[in-house]
């Protein structure tokens, strides 16, 4: 049996299991994703565990959907996803969390008369105590299919075994775990040494990481209400591999006051307001989602910093005043498969089928942004994935198409492999998620 989480404080109650039942359903039946959970539907002494309850299912989804399927003599039907989202969160709990056994059984049964499916009592009754009583057996037989084992859809088993044989079974044990709680301080007010003896007086433990400078993990995660001089803009919460593009940028961008640079599809804005913090830019970032671009607005206002927001699709050139830019950031759409642990939705809503119109996009991308770029400029391209298709063969093909792009990614960093043209970090335990990055300059004529 896989190791049991810590208990969640305050959690219990058929209210937070049917909260969680709601959101769950939506992703079950491809309609809806973990994005838009809304924490504020229980009340505050049961965020947590809702949260816990959302992801950890999702997290564990292959597996337990496999056992559910043992459990029930039938499927239940598409308009009872609510139901199948609370047989789940019931095998979770057992699983995987330290909530006594009855109230996992009792609390999540009940729940099914706040989804005015009180019939569903008894079977989900049924069911969880069945898993009580065979649980040993039941896991060793869904465990016979390495995908459910693994706790991965079999499609993006395959494809990290291809891509990366010696690195695939890592990049899964990642993918199974909750990610750290990374800091991002703004150097305009402390340094992050400074910082972290703020964060100890406070009662906050954390360390600073290897590669980003200005990042500090949190040993525990914790709401940014804690953080000291959050709303004042003293600190933003950013994964480490994402901090790494203002590094990438810095040696265009440092030696050019006032350079001209594009943040194409710049939401939700940390990477955006990041290249603020660092450098004396005039900064355009534009994303085609109006509601995240709101995001982004307010993001930059907490930090006091500014940039012209554009509501702009970066496939067209209809809002590009025909001035060219001295940098550009592509931080290109993509299948996530570096962030699964932060979005373990993913392994439901992800297919196959996808990556290919993803390649197809990232490709329109560059193609349509290199032509803003100045001659010496530089573009960096950026995936939160770790499939080649969206990485080293896409900027390969890049380059085969474009005469004067020049690779200058560096070489001589301690963070991630080489990759083709770029480098690629993956997901670590406790440390940063996957990430692409290549930086290619355009020549001068």
């Amino acid at each position: 049996m896989s190791q049991k989480r810590s208990p969640q404080s305050g959690g219990s109650g058929q209210e937070v299991r049917a909260a969680a039942a709601r959101a769950l359903a939506p992703v079950l039946s491809d309609q809806g994703s973990l994005a838009g959970l809304d924490e504020h539907s229980v009340v505050a002494r049961d965020r947590g565990l809702l949260k816990e309850l959302c992801f950890g299912t999702c997290r564990r989804l292959p597996r337990l959907e496999a056992l559910a399927g043992l459990l029930l003599k039938q499927p239940f039907k598409k308009r009872d996803s609510d139901v199948q989202a609370l047989l789940l969160l019931g095998i979770y709990q057992l699983l995987y969390m330290r909530i006594p056994a009855h109230a996992a059984v009792g609390e999540t049964a009940g729940a099914a008369r706040l989804l005015n499916k009180e019939w569903a009592t008894r079977v989900l009754n049924g069911c969880l105590r069945r898993l009580q009583r065979e649980s040993e057996a039941l896991q060793a037989e869904v465990d016979r299919d390495e995908s459910v084992a693994l706790e991965h859809p079999p499609w993006l088993l395959n494809a990290l075994r291809q891509a990366w044989p010696e690195q695939w079974r890592d990049i899964m044990d990642a993918n199974n775990q909750s990610g750290p709680m990374t800091l991002r301080v703004n150097q305009h007010h402390n340094d992050r040494e400074v910082y972290l003896g703020m964060l100890t007086e406070k009662g906050l433990s954390g360390h600073l990481c290897p590669h980003a400078p200005d990042a500090i993990t949190l040993e525990t995660p914790c709401d940014v209400t804690a953080l000291p001089g959050f709303e004042e803009g003293h600190v933003s919460v950013q994964d480490e591999a994402a901090q790494l593009s203002a590094a990438l940028l810095g040696p265009s961008l440092a030696p050019r006051p006032g350079a001209r640079v594009l943040d194409a599809c710049c939401a939700p804005g940390g990477k955006t307001a990041h290249l603020l913090e660092q450098f004396d830019i005039a900064l355009t970032a534009i994303d085609s989602d109006n509601q995240r671009l709101a995001r982004v607005e307010d993001t930059l206002s907490r930090l006091g910093v500014e940039a012209v927001l554009e509501h702009a699709d970066a496939t067209e050139r209809d809002w590009w005043s025909g001035t060219p830019f001295d940098a550009i950031l592509l931080d290109a759409p993509c299948s996530g498969t570096g962030v699964i642990r932060r979005h373990p939705d993913i392994k439901k809503l992800r297919r196959k089928d996808d990556i290919r119109p993803l390649a197809k996009l990232q490709r329109q991308l560059l193609d349509n942004l290199w032509p803003m770029l100045r001659e010496g400029g530089t573009l960096l391209y950026a995936t939160c994935s770790v499939l080649p298709e969206e990485n080293s063969e896409q900027i390969e093909a890049f380059l085969a198409r474009t005469p004067d792009a020049h690779v200058t990614t560096p070489n001589d960093v301690a963070w991630g492999i080489a990759s083709g043209a770029g480098r690629q970090l993956f997901p670590a335990q406790n440390s940063h998620d996957g990430f692409f990055y290549a930086r290619l300059e355009k020549r001068t004529a």
